[in-house]
């Protein structure tokens, strides 16, 4: 009798920086772990979020027990409020990981559908036949957590995102006690955090920022006003700035829409310690000297809309900036948005701001010793290395492999792979529907490969309308054909072109047999003839709109 084996299925969070959602499935129960966002690329026009393609889960819905998170940034929660639209499951969560998943189910009036559950570390969860362990670790977002997800086949380790840090901010160290015990019991599989196995060594300590904080603001004291652009996620950090401005007499500005939804957040819970006294609102800043304040705001990656890019672009209502400011940038680039934080800095140099954006920022990543470490202690039969674009899951399986876990136990995997284990043996077998979905505006879906390559097209060379005129009735053209052109040449110095293409239309039209007014095929031959002119002229292929206007 062959043994029966877990399958574990990645939609997300391999191969990319991003939209992590994992599926584990054993017989008739399905749980989920994580389901995020991830940043649309340059070659997304249009395009807010990008979410993990989920058909698997709506065709199997009745078989999901639970969505277990491992902690609130966007690329773990993000997707929640689109993907729970479409089946209904219990969701676990830390506290402060729950009051934000909370407060996007509101804002998408999913509140009353969908139930929240907090849950702290050493907690367990009984799913169908999985019972879901929460373990504590350290990352740049309270309450951080891996998951033991213990199955019929045996241990599952998913570390999430996580470092080793003996001294964070909150006080709570990694539990590394709880990853031996299971490591000397024996754990089926590992997967772990692939984001930092090319930096070589340690991941610093969060309280390393606050000690560069300190020295910024010594600098500053008195002379400067202080902007610092950090992700919102991290409570840790901000309450660092918060303390570091107490101590230098400053008060205290929250700038932007999700730093100041997530701090209003993290102070209700009690997560963050801002004392009201300290605090000034964003529109009231001229009460406050400028030496004696310091805004915390949104933008560290760059984000065109974000506080801090408004600032640079001078097109915040409310912020000025100038000599008189110091901007610190609390961040690494997110791989993918390097051009956009650049931009934001060259702007705000060029504004003779003094910019910090090195040394006041450690990563939430685990590097290279540490990722052995896990390894070590857990000593896994199978190792599956995710959250890490291909490169990054490649290293990481080398480093097990050097760990002497046998290179047939390891397993990369792409989006959608299914992989399959037990206890002797396991194996990468079919995929299921996988990919991307595309968030435009307030939908969800309606932006596919179509509307996307018609944007591409329009952003690189431009749109053509051919407007005609015809007489209903008669099927006769009623005046010239009108060109108008956006994006692809200029009118005026292109009128020999635009002329020729009006006598084109106008000679294609009288020549057509329009008995049977089939108005679509009479714009298709002007759209292909159209094209194909304005190639041999300019090499270039504007999208080509030709309107048909019957009187």
């Amino acid at each position: 009798m062959s043994q029966k084996s877990i399958r574990i299925i990645p939609l997300g969070g391999v191969e990319e920086i991003g939209k992590n959602l994992t599926v584990f499935e054993y017989e008739d129960d399905i749980i989920i772990v994580d389901c995020g966002t991830m940043f649309p690329s340059e070659d997304m026009p249009g395009v807010d979020l990008v979410l993990p393609d989920a058909a698997y889960l709506y065709k199997n819905a009745d078989r999901i027990r639970g969505l277990f998170i491992t902690h609130g940034h966007e690329d773990h929660i993000g997707a929640i409020p689109y993907i729970l639209r479409n089946f209904v499951c219990p969701v676990y969560a830390t506290e402060l990981t729950k009051a934000l998943i909370e407060f996007k189910l509101k804002e998408h009036m999913m509140d009353d559908k969908v139930k929240v559950t907090c849950v702290e570390p050493g907690d367990r969860v009984k799913a169908g036949c999985f019972t879901v362990e929460y373990i504590h670790t350290n990352h740049s977002f309270a309450g951080a957590a891996a998951l033991a997800i213990h199955t019929p086949v045996g241990v599952i380790v998913h570390t999430g995102d996580f470092k080793i840090d003996f001294t964070p901010v909150d006080g709570g160290p990694c539990d590394l006690n709880r990853f031996a015990e299971l490591g000397s019991k024996g754990v089926l599989a590992l997967m772990s955090d692939s984001t930092n196995v090319l930096r070589p060594g340690y991941t610093m300590s969060e309280v390393t920022v606050g000690k560069s904080m300190e020295q910024y603001f010594n600098d500053a004291q008195g002379r400067k006003r202080i902007i610092i652009a950090t992700f919102s996620s991290n409570i840790h950090r901000i309450q660092q700035i918060i303390d570091c401005a107490g101590r230098h007499d400053r008060k205290v500005c929250i700038c932007g829409r999700s730093m100041t939804n997530i701090c209003s957040i993290a102070v209700k819970i009690g997560k963050l310690n801002l004392p009201e006294s300290m605090t000034v609102d964003v529109s009231n800043l001229k009460s406050v000297p400028p030496e004696k304040l310091v805004v915390i705001t949104t933008g560290s990656q760059g984000e065109p809309m974000s506080g801090l890019s408004r600032m640079a672009n001078d097109t915040h209502d409310r912020l000025k900036v100038g000599p008189n400011d110091m901007v610190i940038i609390s961040a690494t680039p997110i791989p993918g948005n390097e051009k956009m934080v650049s931009r934001t800095i060259n702007s705000l140099c060029k504004k003779g701001c003094v910019v910090v954006y090195e040394d006041v920022h450690v990563s939430g990543h685990a590097c290279k010793e540490e990722l052995k470490l896990i390894l070590s202690l857990t000593k896994p039969k199978y190792f599956i290395p995710v959250h890490g674009e291909y490169r990054h899951l490649m290293e990481h399986a080398m480093l097990a492999e050097s760990l002497k876990i046998p290179h047939e136990n390891v397993f990369i995997p792409a989006i959608g792979t299914v992989i399959e284990l037990n206890k002797s043996k396991g194996k990468m077998k079919e995929t299921v529907p996988s990919g991307e979905i595309l968030v435009d505006g307030s939908g969800i879906g309606d932006v596919g490969n179509v509307v996307l390559r018609d944007r591409r097209l329009l952003a690189m060379d431009g749109l053509v309308i051919v407007i005609i005129t015809m007489a209903a009735e008669e099927g006769v053209m009623l005046a010239d054909p009108d060109v108008v052109s956006r994006g692809f040449v200029y009118m005026k110095e292109s009128e020999v072109m635009i002329s020729e293409v009006k006598r084109m239309v106008a000679e294609y039209v009288e020549g057509a047999d329009l008995s049977d007014r089939d108005w679509n095929a009479l714009k298709a031959g002007i759209k292909s003839m159209v094209h194909e002119y304005l190639w041999q002229q300019t090499k270039r292929s504007p999208m080509i709109l030709p309107v048909i206007v019957e009187v």
